[in-house]
């Protein structure tokens, strides 16, 4: 054996033996660590082990903490107050936006809900969406509180909205709360405007209209431009008048002081009249309205005066925006259990699919062809839809050009 190869034997059994000492040095460390835990020696060999768990689980843990400060500096952001609960309804979290809504000076985790927003219409909707398990949404206007309390809130508007929390995030739910008293406001101001408005334009109106047509009467040796002047202004002056009692009618409807004069009717004779007062509009022309009730009693109860006005509108929008030879209009009604299901129907030209979302907005006029001509004043199925709201009802729209368009309306029925 050469000089090198002796030299290389004794480097590595100097290292064996530098290896075995440091096994040996470290195999009592741990054997005295687990000593001092109280575990048996026979587990010391396990340490390293655990403690690289540990370690690692710790390191996740600040991971999970460096995320939640992140997400709480991001929601303390917002302008919405967000609030997590359990199923008792106490506070997990709260953001930092919800103290200066509601007025308060701290929110504290583990408080009941209703201690520190002070109204029960917020928390009876998180409790709501809790029992029915399905997100809930609510514009209220704050109830008065006590003076001592803090900040009185007492008729400012919120958006609440409300959803359960699933079970693998501890249950419970959220609450988001948004202030929008000024647009409450704003939209007041304009209902306001709007109803003074028509009132203050009806009576001079009124009183032009009544000299048109005494004109109109006198007009037998006038011009012919003359009289055609006078069927204009008859015409248009009709139009406004219809415009201005229209948007009377929905200011009552969207006034919440303003009650409906709710009392027991028959649908069908109700609908008959509708179809009898627009029967002129037929004369002369391929189309016809059929009603569809059942036999005996039809009975509905509501405000007969809107509901007059509910069946006028459909059927004349019908009449109006059909031309064409072959019209049916069909009205119909079905009486279930707690639910009266009235529909108008028409195998008109339909509505594009692209205007169905807007059709019940105001002075929306889906058939922008038709400009040139006066149609309608674009509020009667704004009207349509408030008034069935107003009942407690609702209304849906679905149409197949060329084939069906029907308005569905679902009213609760009172119970004996």
């Amino acid at each position: 054996m050469t000089s090198l190869s002796l030299f290389l034997a004794l480097m590595l059994g100097i290292c064996l033996f530098a290896w075995a000492r440091r096994e040996k040095y470290w195999t009592k460390r741990w054997e005295g660590v687990a000593k001092n835990l109280g575990l048996k020696t026979r587990d010391a060999d396990l340490l390293p082990l655990h403690s690289t768990t540990v370690f690692l689980a710790r390191q996740q843990a600040e991971q999970q903490a460096e995320q939640r400060r992140v997400f709480e500096s991001l929601l303390d952001e917002i302008s919405q107050g967000l609030v997590l609960v359990d199923n008792q309804l106490r506070i997990r979290y709260a953001n930092a936006p919800l103290k200066k809504l509601l007025h308060r000076k701290e929110i504290r985790v583990g408080r009941p809900l209703i201690e520190d927003v002070r109204d029960h219409q917020i928390s009876d909707l998180v409790q709501e969406s809790i029992t029915e398990k399905r997100h809930a949404t609510r514009r209220i206007q704050m109830l008065p509180s006590d003076v001592g309390a803090g900040s009185n809130l007492g008729g400012r508007y919120f958006i609440i909205e409300a959803a359960p929390l699933g079970a693998d995030v501890g249950g419970g739910a959220w609450l988001m709360i948004q202030d929008v008293t000024e647009s409450a406001m704003t939209e007041q101001i304009r209902r306001d405007f709007v109803a003074n408005a028509s009132h203050e334009l009806r009576t001079p109106l009124t009183l032009i209209n009544g000299y048109i047509e005494m004109l109109q009467e006198d007009s037998a040796k006038s011009s012919p431009t003359v009289k055609r002047s006078l069927d204009v202004m008859e015409k248009h002056g009709k139009r406004i008048a219809r415009i201005i009692e229209d948007m009377l009618a929905i200011s009552r409807l969207e006034d919440a002081s303003s009650s409906l004069n709710k009392e027991p009717f028959d649908v069908h004779d109700c609908a008959e009249d509708a179809a009898d007062h627009l029967a002129p509009m037929l004369e002369g022309r391929d189309a016809r309205i059929e009603l569809d009730f059942p036999e005996g009693d039809c009975l509905l109860t509501g405000d007969r005066f809107y509901w007059d006005q509910i069946f006028t509108n459909l059927i004349e929008n019908s009449i109006k925006e059909n031309t064409k030879p072959g019209l049916v209009i069909r009205v119909s009604g079905e009486w279930l259990k707690d639910t009266c299901i009235l529909k108008v129907s028409d195998n008109g030209i339909g509505i594009p699919a692209h205007d169905l979302p807007f059709v019940f907005k105001r002075f929306y006029r889906g058939n922008k062809h038709h400009s040139s001509q006066i149609k309608g004043t674009g509020l009667g199925l704004s009207i349509v839809r408030r008034a069935v709201e107003a009942h407690g009802g609702t209304i849906e729209l679905t149409s197949s050009p060329g084939i069906e368009t029907t308005f569905t309306m679902r009213l609760p029925l009172q119970q004996a």
